[in-house]
């Protein structure tokens, strides 16, 4: 008799701790981020998940009623692992929400994403092709064509005939290359040679050598942000700054986070992108101290697209009362608009792709410091691909 007590007891326990426990679940929301932490590209993941977390910082763990659970792992610059990891976050912790990484991890993983229905915010990769991959894709970090197309047109109307391109030889760099080269061509200049360096490790010194032998007006350059310092110190060691070689490309070479540790190398270096620390407005300087507070360095572009990203997530949850079906969700981020430390900034309706001003910025001191000042600016530049549609 007592034992039968007992097991009537036991299970009625466990039904109450299985209530309890989905109750609990239901009241969470669980946003995974997959990100590079360690090897090449982990400065880059560092600093949008901080980003990320500076968000919940100013705005609580709190939204909609529910409870804002942050995972994040390493994917450790491995698109390999990057995929397992993914598919962990997806059938062992069962997020409701993916913080996307680097391109080659979301390229593996994306019809995994759209059988899941898992809403991913795509606050690393810039590859414009990556959008297309799932209709659970929405992007607030940026695309490299808008940057490299935007320099491209400057490029030309301010004289210079003849460039050489030097970009890193991954998918990213591939299309900075690719859609430079194309608007660059269209409208009459001239590319002496298009060159590619490797992404793990990579010796500069005998590329810019070539760059230099080319003899151009100027370089235009793609290589991850990471690698900015020691690009910069090379091209003055390799004396391209005293043939008179102007340096211009997207603003992954003129690294918030990185420029203070570059002395004077990138003065004078022309960059079109969407944020620098040094934007002028009072959302961006509220930012920029705050972060700089937490973290006690500067906000870059990386940081900033993962404070959008939550902010996406947040307003997203808000406007679904704090559903997380992924076909409810995911219809809530796109169309939205809002203002970013950035400047003004929305998810196309249709594409979940980023619209968002491209700035033109060259590297001046500022206080004694080197910042991209920016001094002209594209306003609500959509990928080129969906512009040219």
């Amino acid at each position: 008799m007592w034992s039968r007590c007992i097991a009537r007891l036991v299970a009625t326990l466990a039904i109450v701790a299985s209530v309890a426990g989905g109750a609990a679940a239901q009241d969470t929301v669980k946003v995974g981020m997959v990100m590079p932490m360690t090897g090449t590209l982990a400065a880059a993941g560092k600093q949008v998940v901080a980003g990320a977390r500076l968000y919940m910082l100013e705005h609580g763990d709190t939204v909609a009623g529910k409870r804002i659970e942050l995972i994040v792992k390493d994917d450790t610059t491995s698109f390999e692992v990057g995929k397992r990891l993914i598919r962990e976050l997806i059938v062992n912790d069962k997020v409701d929400v993916i913080g996307g990484g680097v391109t080659g991890d979301l390229l593996a993983s994306a019809q995994l994403i759209t059988e899941a229905k898992k809403p991913t915010v795509i606050m690393l990769s810039s590859t414009s092709a990556l959008i297309d991959k799932s209709p659970y894709f929405v992007r607030t970090s940026c695309t490299l064509a808008q940057s490299s197309g935007i320099i491209a047109d400057w490029a030309i109307k301010n004289g210079i005939k003849k460039i050489v391109t030097l970009v890193t030889d991954f998918s990213p760099g591939q299309e900075a290359e690719a859609t430079f080269k194309d608007r660059y061509l269209a409208a009459g200049g001239q590319i002496a040679e298009l060159v590619r360096v490797p992404l793990q490790n990579p010796d500069f010194a005998p590329f810019l050598q070539r760059v230099r032998d080319a003899g151009p007006q100027a370089v235009f350059v793609f290589i991850p942000s990471v690698q900015a310092a020691s690009f910069a110190k090379q091209f003055v060691e390799r004396g391209l700054d005293k043939a008179g070689i102007k340096l211009i490309g997207p603003g992954d070479l003129a690294d918030d986070e990185l420029l203070p540790t570059m002395g004077d190398a990138m003065l004078g270096a022309v960059t079109a992108h969407f944020y620098s620390a040094a934007h002028s407005s009072p959302m961006n300087k509220a930012f920029v101290e705050s972060f700089t507070r937490q973290y006690s360095y500067r906000p870059n572009f990386m940081v900033v697209s993962g404070y959008d990203g939550m902010h996406l997530i947040y307003e997203a949850l808000k406007t679904t009362n704090g559903s997380t079906d992924g076909k409810t969700l995911v219809s809530a981020m796109k169309g939205m608009a809002w203002e970013s430390p950035r400047g003004p900034m929305s998810i196309d309706r249709e594409t979940g792709e980023v619209t968002h001003n491209i700035y033109i910025r060259k590297v001046e001191k500022v206080g004694g410091e080197p910042y991209s000042v920016e001094f002209a600016t594209f306003e609500a530049v959509k990928d080129l691909r969906a512009a040219a549609k």
